[in-house]
């Protein structure tokens, strides 16, 4: 089973909506069980994430972290946060569509864009 913890999601995104698509990418990629929070910031938060992680001291629509644990735990696997500064992205569910395969180990800046063609197809659904 998939758990979906919302931290201050906006209005205009239904909670429903947002649990679909973390379930959509993570499972596209094999991944059904686990805990994922998706978290809604302002712009100097999103800023100081980036800066600190990144290296990058500027704001950004999603940041992801993901959780590599090692052994077996005690409940729902931890698989790790999405971030999305909703004040930064045109469209708020690519950005959890993204953070979310992100999670799952995909990376857009490594393969042959296969990432973007299958956030492009589960958009589309």
């Amino acid at each position: 089973m998939l758990d979906v913890e919302l931290i201050e999601p906006p209005d205009e995104l239904a909670a429903a909506e947002v649990e679909r698509l973390v379930a959509v990418a993570l499972a596209s990629a094999g991944i059904e069980d686990g805990h994922v929070a998706v978290e809604f910031v302002g712009s100097e938060r999103i800023r100081q994430l980036n800066r600190d992680h990144r290296g990058r001291d500027a704001p950004t629509d999603v940041l992801s972290f993901p959780i590599d644990e090692d052994g077996v735990a005690a409940g729902p696997r931890e698989l790790g946060d999405v971030i999305v500064a909703p004040e930064h992205t045109a469209d708020l569910r690519e950005a959890v569509v993204h953070g979310a395969l992100h999670l799952a180990g995909m990376d857009h800046e490594a393969d042959d864009g296969e990432m973007l063609a299958l956030q492009r197809e589960i958009l589309s659904w």
